[in-house]
């Protein structure tokens, strides 16, 4: 009864994964129980089945070109672990998280944390840095740059002032 469950998790994450490299959102969003939470720490906390479909539909309005591929996938019960990682390059014709698609080639890797009740995904933790996500499209200074210096230096004049007016 276990292993049939853990293949069963096993193979509905499968789906899901291999629904968003086919861009095929009815098969993605058909592995999700409705009303089920997909919390991706760092970009959107969002609810199936219309999230999904309104959240990938607009990352792959933004990035065509968009792949993502298993690394490696580890289940245990009822929830699968999946290594992934995604590419694409933000050229397309929307937004995405309030930015404009400027040309600029991406490339993440996280790892999700997917629950499976009675064949249908329930919940979602998916990990991956936003903050290289923003780095790699220009919204934020690369790393260890001159610009991020700056940006840190007055981070901490602000927080100093700050504190000082609180210690008033």
């Amino acid at each position: 009864m276990a292993r049939a469950k853990k293949d069963l998790a096993r193979a509905v994450v499968r789906e899901y994964f291999n629904a968003l490299l086919a861009k095929d959102l009815d098969r993605a969003v058909a592995t999700w129980k409705p009303g089920s939470q997909d919390r991706l720490y760092g970009f959107a906390d969002i609810v199936a089945p219309h999230g999904i479909r309104d959240y990938f539909a607009g990352l792959f309005g933004a990035v065509p070109d968009f792949t993502i591929e298993v690394d490696s996938m580890v289940a245990e019960g009822d929830q699968v672990a999946v290594h992934w990682h995604a590419a694409g390059t933000f050229d397309g014709s929307q937004k995405f998280q309030g930015l404009v698609p400027n040309g600029r080639r991406v490339e993440l890797e996280g790892l999700d944390l997917l629950t499976v009740e009675e064949g249908k995904i329930v919940s979602n933790h998916a990990y991956t840095n936003g903050m290289e996500f923003a780095r790699q499209v220009g919204a934020l200074p690369p790393q260890d740059s001159g610009p991020e210096r700056a940006m840190a230096a007055a981070f901490n004049a602000k927080t100093t002032i700050e504190k000082k007016i609180r210690n008033r």
